[in-house]
């Protein structure tokens, strides 16, 4: 894993496209069972790259070891093209492969990344699901203090509920 690193460090579009012809393991993790894209997507990699990896065979299905989905690492690393990539290739947005059950709107709305959640929104993204501890978007969102994100959802600040938080 570490020439990947290396490459998609610097990144090297030549590099890589000669790395991948001389036969490198695109299905290769590294010590969290991050694969190649994922670990692309984290050194904030170019589209060029990110396609090239895909067209030469990275799982756009994958999650590591956490159950971190390739879709949640567009998400943290605020990666719209990789997202809608995604969506336009079927992903169900509202699965999940965390034991938490968190979920990429979840994570688009604690990160306060709007115009993805627009994006997941307008795909069907649901703003009921709950993780494991009965959390919501909305709630993550309100308690990051993500004002602009909670604009976007069905965020009722004079419910009752919503005034243990802060604002």
């Amino acid at each position: 894993m570490h020439t990947w690193l290396e490459l998609l460090k610097k990144n090297d579009y030549l590099g890589i496209k000669k790395y991948i012809k001389s036969g490198a393991d695109l299905q290769e993790v590294n010590e969290a069972g991050e694969s190649v894209l994922a670990c692309a997507l984290r050194a904030r990699c170019d589209v060029d790259i990110l396609e090239l990896l895909i067209e030469s065979g990275a799982d756009i299905f994958d999650f590591d070891d956490e159950g971190v989905s390739i879709l949640d690492m567009a998400i943290t690393y605020d990666n719209r093209f990789m997202v809608e990539y995604l969506l336009e290739k079927g992903i169900d947005i509202n699965a999940t492969n965390r034991r938490s059950g968190f979920t990429a709107l979840m994570a688009a709305a604690c990160y306060g990344r709007v115009e993805i959640a627009k994006l997941l929104l307008s795909y069907g993204a649901s703003q009921e699901a709950k993780d494991s501890k009965g959390f919501t978007a909305i709630d993550f969102a309100r308690k990051m203090n993500k004002k602009s994100v909670l604009e976007l959802l069905d965020y009722d600040e004079n419910d009752p509920k919503n005034t243990a938080y802060a604002r």
